[in-house]
């Protein structure tokens, strides 16, 4: 199974041949869970709420990659890694660039 990107310990995979609706496999300190791309946990548990939250963050970063890298997986191509999640992209670390210029 392909790994797409690796964040906080966090390890995302997506399989070949896989049936829709698109999702993809986290694993977090041996604990596995499936998520759709609307941030749903389809299976299983990450435990860590905090895991599961980031998986989700970056899964709004990043959907329209996950959807490309779906569709490259169903037609059995090569699947691009898909760019980590950075702490400064989390929301709770979010600044907003015009509250900063009053």
């Amino acid at each position: 199974m392909p790994e797409i990107s690796r964040f906080f310990g966090i390890i995302i995979r997506m399989f070949y041949d896989e049936h829709n609706p698109p999702y993809f496999h986290a694993e977090y300190s041996g604990n596995k869970a499936v998520f759709d791309f609307d941030g749903n946990i389809i299976k299983g548990s990450l435990v860590s709420r905090t895991a599961t939250k980031l998986v989700r963050e970056w899964i709004d970063l990043h959907v329209p990659e996950l959807e490309e890298a779906w569709k490259l997986a169903r037609e059995n191509k090569e699947i691009n890694k898909i760019e980590p999640f950075f702490e400064y992209q989390s929301r709770q670390f979010f600044v907003d660039p015009d509250a900063l210029r009053a």
